[in-house]
């Protein structure tokens, strides 16, 4: 069984806490793309974590946990994480972690040119999180990049690595007029936090075609969602991977397996952090409620996200994209101190309606068509049970589940484990 789990819309729609919750019933959890640029919150008996490089399912002492070839690693980052999580006692080998050798590194000169450039692009940034994911997805398409399994080889690599830092000096004095990386520092560096990441770098994919094989149940995370896809998303304000659930078993190592069960994750409203059209968007007073009763702050950032009502345009376009055949439907309970709920069900383009997601410039020109659905204006946190749930809450939960024409299978009520509702 092969299940992917990925984000109907913009991101932190609230995929880790979905993760931690299904990976009950899986053998093995995988990251197959992006790097520590967005984060995964979940919380559960042991506490509050926040999850930038993890898989989620690190949290079930029982599980497995790949961080696939798709993905773009900072060792230090990654250092300090399984370093917090050792201290709250989560426990963490090279048992239940493995690290793939194809895997790129994310070297601090990324994270450096990242930031210049956002730094000369001002009024027109992209609203990068500065953590070097777009420079490191360059170099790894442009052949200058290293990969895990090299720290397992530092040595014999030294000399392309002098000339990959070359490369990358030409830009950072001539382009930035930054200092220059020094060579040593790097080589210090990835010795540094190579040598505690080593033990768990494998052939994740030989490792995960062997457990397909003997019938292990393996659930795929994705990050952020599908309007940040490279192809698929709002270009240019997107992530610099691929996001889609069909890119699972490309970015795990295994291609030569297919999905099972898409599980698409999406909110009862919308929230979008960084740059870029977000059509659905609130203002003022209204949306500094919204976000604060959802503590709409980004996990890996901290920085206040954009919110709106729920955006049946953007939501039934994200389902199309993941394939998703069932829905969890995220912080259904942050809306209850609404008497009226804003709904965005169509678009305005220079006076065309349209239910359909549009993209390039009719999207940065498109005017929200917005209804109002009744709130229920009562506490659900503590609902298990669908019969639980006011009408009004019910009503909502199937008028969206026809709008995006996927079916909702999960509703989560709660930020804690066992507060969600199986319709």
């Amino acid at each position: 069984m092969l299940t992917a789990i990925a984000g109907i819309n913009w991101g932190d729609e609230g995929k880790g806490r979905m993760v931690d919750l299904l990976s009950e019933d899986y053998d093995i959890v995988v990251r197959y793309q992006g790097g520590n640029n967005a984060g995964h919150t979940v919380i559960n008996h042991q506490g509050k974590f926040i999850l930038n490089l993890l898989p989620s399912g690190i949290l079930r002492p029982d599980v497995v946990n790949v961080m696939g070839n798709g993905m773009v690693i900072d060792l230090e980052h990654l250092h300090g994480e399984i370093s917090r999580l050792r201290e709250a006692g989560v426990h963490i080998s090279s048992d239940n972690l493995k690290i793939s050798d194809k895997a790129i590194i994310c070297m601090p000169y990324h994270v450096m040119l990242d930031g210049l450039e956002e730094d000369r692009l001002g009024d027109k940034k992209y609203g990068s999180t500065r953590r070097g994911i777009a420079p490191v997805y360059g170099d790894k398409y442009m052949k200058k990049a290293i990969r895990m399994g090299d720290i397992l080889h530092v040595n014999e690599i030294k000399d392309r690595l002098d000339s990959i830092i070359e490369f990358k000096n030409v830009t950072i004095k001539n382009v930035y007029g930054a200092e220059p990386i020094k060579v040593e520092a790097m080589e210090q560096w990835l010795e540094k936090y190579g040598s505690f990441i080593k033990e768990y770098i494998c052939d994740t994919g030989l490792f995960l075609d062997k457990a397909a094989k003997s019938g292990k149940k393996i659930m795929f995370e994705a990050q952020l969602g599908a309007l940040r896809d490279i192809d698929f998303g709002i270009y240019p304000y997107t992530s610099s991977s691929s996001t889609i659930a069909a890119y699972a078993p490309i970015g795990a190592g295994v291609p030569n397996h297919k999905l099972d069960l898409n599980i698409g994750i999406m909110k009862a409203y919308s929230s979008c952090v960084g740059e870029g059209p977000f059509t659905c968007e609130m203002f003022g007073e209204e949306a500094e409620a919204l976000r604060e009763a959802g503590g709409e702050y980004g996990a890996a950032t901290g920085r206040p996200r954009r919110v709106g009502g729920f955006d049946v345009v953007a939501s039934k376009y994200g389902v199309r994209m993941q394939g998703a055949v069932e829905i969890a439907l995220t912080k259904m309970d942050v809306l209850s101190y609404l008497e009226k709920i804003p709904v965005c069900v169509a678009y305005d383009i220079n006076g065309k309606i349209t239910t359909e997601f549009p993209t390039g410039t009719d999207l940065d020109i498109a005017k929200p068509i917005i209804e109002y659905f009744d709130g229920w204006n009562c506490d659900i946190s503590n609902c298990r049970k669908v019969e639980d749930l006011p009408k009004q809450a019910i009503e909502y939960i199937k008028y969206i589940e026809k709008a995006v024409e996927c079916k909702i299978k999960y509703v989560s009520v709660g930020a804690e484990r066992e507060a969600y509702i199986i319709l």
